[in-house]
């Protein structure tokens, strides 16, 4: 089984597609977006992304020139990040740790704005035997990182290793959790072999899960040096990132502005007057209380992408109250999903109903919450928490979280039950207290669903278990699923856990949620993608300013 070459540059994607960037990553919400199955895609041979741009909705828009020009700063307004952000791209958190890394860094397999796996650092992956048990990597030639050093397979042991220092696990740790560091061989300056500890046919996917950003040899994060579009200037955490042209870039065209500032923004009210202002030139995640403001003002475009991105109500399965799993399907009976689309998306989502990775081909549609707040009383009376009162933790981390808190909190009082909401700063929100909230929200890009699982719900070892989910029957489906080649066993299982999820879990998962960008009419290169990643997957390398 080969991933890419130029013998025809497809890529199989099997079951266990991959979560693209960093720990948010990526699904499709739409039937036409073929998820990580026996089938394959097709692959430009060169291994480039797929584009799109936005369509020009002005005067101003239309009258700029028709193609990409070079020149200037690039000026993005985010929000999501911390003082802790950190520029270490194997181990990032925020949404502005990714959108660095991703500026920085490049991956062996990268996602497209469709959502589909394209070959990037690598240049072709083939399994060397019928198991799956031993893969071959093949580099693109021609690569080299910021300092001039040209990318070789010694980079790409050296990443992987760190990534899986056993002392401290980095955060792609668990998908190349089956690599045998001891065995690679290094067959030339740019192919190596990389056994496993069993078989693996799913490593091209979990690759793909944005998680293996490659790192040079002697990688140090305080100096960060990649093979992306743009090179580290400075850096203040929870302020700002200045980042500059790589004129080196082996993209050669690529990237077409000087400089890139990344700038971020406690909250998403000063972010959207910084863009209305011209302190900024691009937002995203923009709210959606903020988007017909935006709409309706020149200057600005605004762009709504669709996407299986999802914003889950987090409940701890290890502490009182939820590790009564009575409460836990309780909780998830109070919410009227439509009212929650309708009032805290104003309709940008689709339903969800508890179980992540919607467009993954072998996604259960069959499991559908009902609203049945008198049967959540019954459980709850049952329990013995007729009158519970519970804090839940949120934060303006993505646009409509806040709000869907707010109406959680009104819906569950038709069963009686008291939530009390506290909004932290999302400066402090990845903070102290992260992953250990009893009853707190969260914001995930999407992915396929076995690659969702390795990041968020599997035991301790998923590096972002919120839950604190460790369910033995369902790690032991993991692993099966990972050693199985038969497509149609491997659905079985991925049903047999989502079934676990829907029964049992910790999450809340009321909807699929579009995800808003706004840009100044200058701004070329973004347009629609269904990563659920703002600004065409942070794709800043690609975009340019038609004025400047």
């Amino acid at each position: 089984m080969t991933f890419g070459g130029t013998g025809g540059g497809h890529l199989m994607r099997d079951r266990s597609d991959p979560d693209g960037v960093s720990r948010r990553d990526f699904l499709r919400v739409s039937a036409a977006v073929v998820g990580v199955g026996v089938a394959t895609v097709g692959l430009d041979a060169c291994g480039s992304r797929t584009r799109s741009t936005t369509t020009p909705t002005s005067a101003a828009a239309s009258a700029a020139p028709a193609g990409p020009r070079r020149g200037g700063t690039l000026r993005v307004g985010l929000t999501g990040g911390s003082a802790s952000d950190t520029l270490d791209p194997n181990n990032t958190v925020t949404a502005v740790d990714v959108a660095r890394a991703i500026s920085l860094f490049e991956p062996l397999v990268n996602q497209s704005s469709a959502d589909l796996p394209v070959l990037d650092l690598a240049e072709e992956l083939t399994a060397d035997d019928a198991t799956a048990s031993s893969w071959t990597i093949r580099l693109r030639k021609g690569v080299t990182f910021h300092n001039g050093k040209e990318l070789t397979a010694a980079d790409v042991v050296y990443t992987f290793t760190r990534i899986l220092d056993p002392k401290h696990p980095l955060e792609g740790a668990l998908s190349l959790n089956p690599v045998d560091l001891r065995g690679i061989k290094i067959l030339d300056s740019h192919t190596l072999r990389v056994p496993m500890t069993r078989p693996y046919a799913t490593f091209p996917a979990q690759l793909y899960g944005g998680f293996d950003f490659i790192v040079p040899v002697g990688f140090d994060p305080r100096s960060p040096i990649g093979t992306g579009p743009f090179k580290f200037k400075s850096w203040t955490p929870g302020v700002q990132s200045v980042f500059v042209r790589n004129e080196n870039y082996w993209r050669r065209e690529l990237p077409y502005v000087d400089e890139l500032v990344i700038i971020e923004f406690a909250d998403s009210t000063s972010q959207v007057n910084a863009l209305i202002s011209g302190q900024v030139d691009a937002i995203g995640n923009v709210p959606l209380t903020a988007a017909a403001q935006l709409r309706s003002t020149p200057g600005v475009h605004v762009l709504d992408s669709k996407s299986a991105a999802y914003n889950p109500f987090t409940m701890r399965v290890d502490v009182p109250p939820f590790n009564d799993v009575r409460v836990r399907q309780a909780m998830r009976l109070l919410v009227d999903r439509r009212q929650m689309v309708d009032a805290a998306y104003d309709g940008h989502a689709l339903i969800g109903n508890d179980v992540f990775g919607l467009a993954d081909p072998d996604y259960d549609h069959s499991l559908v919450r009902p609203y049945d707040p008198a049967q959540a009383r019954s459980l709850l009376k049952a329990a013995g928490r007729s009158d519970l009162t519970v804090d839940l933790v949120t934060s303006d981390i993505s646009s409509g979280v806040v709000q869907s808190a707010t109406v959680f909190a009104q819906q569950a009082k038709q069963a009686g039950v008291t939530v009390n909401v506290s909004n932290l700063p999302t400066t402090a929100f990845f903070g102290t207290g992260y992953l250990e909230r009893a009853f707190s929200q969260d914001v995930w890009y999407p992915s396929t669903y076995l690659v969702l699982v390795a990041q968020e719900t599997l035991g301790s070892a998923a590096p972002f278990n919120e839950t604190h989910f460790d369910d033995p029957t369902y790690n032991a489906l993991y692993a099966e699923a990972n050693r199985t080649l038969d497509p149609a066993k491997v659905r079985d299982i991925v049903h047999e856990m989502m079934r676990i999820d829907f029964d049992r879990g910790g999450l809340i998962i009321p909807s699929f949620n579009d995800n808003i960008d706004a840009y100044a009419d200058k701004v070329r290169g973004g347009g629609p993608n269904f990563t659920g990643i703002p600004l065409n997957r942070y794709d800043f390398g690609q975009m340019w300013l038609a004025r400047r």
